[in-house]
């Protein structure tokens, strides 16, 4: 699954819409204002930032998380 996929599966999951959530990214950051076209756009296009990705997880009470893999290396 490709990250813009798991993002819109995480926030389908969460009863989020992508303009509730930009709603909240706004008031969150009133001097920086964005638009659910914009969001939509730089997940389409791969392009959006940890940080944004970061915030959308807190809105919708999600978490990252960094686990190890089984990947050794010698």
């Amino acid at each position: 699954m490709n990250i813009r996929n798991e993002i819109k599966a995480e926030i389908a999951k969460s009863g989020w819409t992508l303009t509730d959530i930009v709603k909240e990214m706004n008031k969150l950051h009133p001097e920086n204002t964005t638009t659910s076209q914009n969001i939509s756009n730089k997940l389409t296009r791969g392009t959006l930032k940890y940080s944004e990705a970061k915030e959308i997880a807190f809105i919708i009470g999600r978490n990252i998380e960094w686990l190890p893999t089984a990947r050794t290396e010698e």
